[in-house]
């Protein structure tokens, strides 16, 4: 992980004055901005008028109805962690008002995995993350056994989760990647990765394998992750035209990236559109399970940051319903009971995150006997998200009316203004007035002048194959800052003019995220669907 503390931040009054006179130049290590301040924002609006338009944009279609056919449900969960790779924002609501851009970036806005690796095996500051009697390679954590309401046959003690401490909690570069199971598996699949290139391709060597995982992981971002979810014809006008508004060359201290708070704040909250209430997530939890289902809940339960896993706090197999519901409400949990250990049946079954093809078939003795298999798939890209985001667990709230708020306070462009500004087509007032939620919208007085997040969503759902992809505006953005990133990055695959992925894929020369599974199963068999491999069933 980059340095970034090693210069102190210039003065507020200073900061301020450079970014309202239009030079815009962003100290290292904070947010900053890819359009002028001026531009125009959306007016004046109520906490009370932003909860009308943030209570229309509940979806109240059945599930199935708002299916992105073309993005596999995994990469909802890769753009989480791809997002706490780059961003790290602990500023509250009531201080990015009072200084919007001056937030700190706990993250390096560089693609580099520090979220993974952090300072790496020989530093001083993340020994813990790594094996000792394997120099390089990254721990693993160990699974209990089965559990009653899925897959009792299924053993504890195997390679499939986080390292954690005594008490349950992530022994990772980045704790938030443990605040939701598909993350936390998501993260997981990254280490095994690593581990498996520093054993084979990397042949020992520590800082090979992580340029390697490195190289392959921004490939991709770009050339699978983004090419899913944006118009790849701004990739192509970027890398042989330019950038036009993400210039960290000249807009930040020293020429060095930054991220943009219209990114942060507004197009990359894109990845809320795309959460669904319930995944088919293995064998044993998905909707054909009458007790328990793979829902909101369970997932941030299925955790140690954000739920019941508890380590040696535990008492034990024999804990009574009581002792652990005790220990939940004392934690603040969402479910009234804990566990030392991962369920080994709550392993995700990646088969049906990505486009893997079917699971196999379920071993002798294994409950329940059906796969029950479909492909999960994110959410279309549009202004409507689940319902359970509109209550967020502990206290959170409502998620579209914080993203709205924030908008506000980061002081970002309207979503007119922003596209006016990069020359794209501006919406039409038929067309962001459309809807029960355009209706919200119009009544609030922000049809005119809307809300950058809001605006980035309705665009999608417009102008983006019905909310396949994003739209003009929110596609240059993330277009922009994806490859800006890269290209100001010495250590990116970018300073390698012509180097293509060399790792084993289906597709030679290029490399997705179901290759960089299929390569870790390639060397642990068994890997891509764990509660059906026989040799995992006692």
């Amino acid at each position: 992980m980059s340095g970034h503390g090693s210069r102190p931040p210039l003065r507020k009054e200073v900061r301020e004055g450079f970014q309202r006179s239009g030079a815009r130049k962003f100290p290292v290590g904070r947010f900053g901005r890819m359009f002028p301040l001026e531009l125009e924002k959306p007016p004046p609006a109520s906490e009370d008028a932003l909860k009308k338009l943030a209570d229309s944009m509940i979806d109240q279609r059945p599930a199935g109805e708002n299916n992105n056919r073309n993005i596999p449900a995994g990469y909802t969960y890769l753009g989480q962690f791809i997002d706490h790779d780059i961003t790290l924002d602990l500023t509250s609501l009531t201080e990015a008002d009072r200084d919007p851009v001056g937030e700190l970036n706990f993250r390096t806005p560089q693609l580099e995995l520090d979220s993974v690796y952090a300072t790496g095996p020989n530093g001083d500051a993340s020994p813990h993350l790594f094996e000792r009697m394997t120099p390089g390679a990254l721990l693993i954590g160990r699974t209990g056994p089965g559990g009653p309401i899925g897959d009792p046959s299924v053993k504890g003690g195997l390679p499939f989760d986080l390292p954690r401490n005594t008490q349950g909690l992530p022994l990772i570069g980045d704790a938030r990647n443990d605040e939701n199971l598909l993350v936390s598996q998501t993260h997981l699949a990254f280490l095994k990765f690593h581990n498996a290139v520093l054993a084979h391709e990397g042949r020992g060597d520590f800082d090979e394998t992580r340029r390697l995982v490195r190289w392959h992981y921004q490939w991709i971002v770009l050339n699978d992750f983004l090419d899913r979810i944006i118009d790849y014809n701004d990739v192509h006008d970027v890398l042989t035209n330019g950038r036009r508004f993400y210039l960290p060359e000249t807009q930040s201290d020293y020429g060095q990236a930054y991220i943009p708070v219209e990114f942060s704040g507004a197009a990359y909250r894109l990845g809320h559109s795309m959460v669904r209430s319930t995944y088919n997530h293995n064998r044993a939890f998905n909707d054909a399970n009458p007790q328990f289902k793979a829902d909101f809940t369970a997932l941030f339960h299925f955790t140690g940051k954000s739920g019941g896993i508890i380590g040696n706090l535990h008492e034990g197999p024999a804990m009574t319903p009581e002792a652990m519901k005790a220990v939940a409400d004392k934690l603040g949990l969402l479910l009234p009971f804990v566990f030392p250990d991962l369920p080994g049946d709550w392993i995700i079954d990646w088969h049906r995150f990505y486009e893997l093809g079917a699971p196999k078939a379920v071993p002798p003795g294994a409950t329940p006997q059906d796969n029950k298999f479909f492909l999960n798939h994110a959410r279309l890209f549009d202004p409507f998200l689940v319902r359970e985001l509109h209550a967020l667990p502990r206290g959170g709230g409502s998620l579209p009316l914080r993203n709205l708020q924030r908008g506000y306070r980061l002081e970002l462009p309207s979503g007119q203004a922003a596209a006016r500004h990069m020359s794209v087509r501006v919406m039409t007032e038929a067309e962001i007035t459309s809807g029960p939620d355009g209706a919200a919208l119009k009544a609030i007085g922000l049809h005119k002048a809307t809300p950058l997040w809001y605006y980035i969503l309705k665009e999608a759902q417009i102008h983006g194959n019905g909310g396949n992809r994003l739209g003009p505006v929110g596609s240059r953005i993330l277009a922009e800052v994806f490859l800006g990133l890269l290209q100001t990055d010495p250590q990116s695959f970018f300073s390698s003019p012509g180097w293509k992925p060399s790792l084993p894929s289906a597709s030679p020369g290029t490399f997705t995220m179901p290759d960089l599974l299929r390569y870790v199963a390639s060397k642990e068999p068994g890997f891509l669907d764990p509660i059906n491999e026989p040799a995992n069933h006692g």
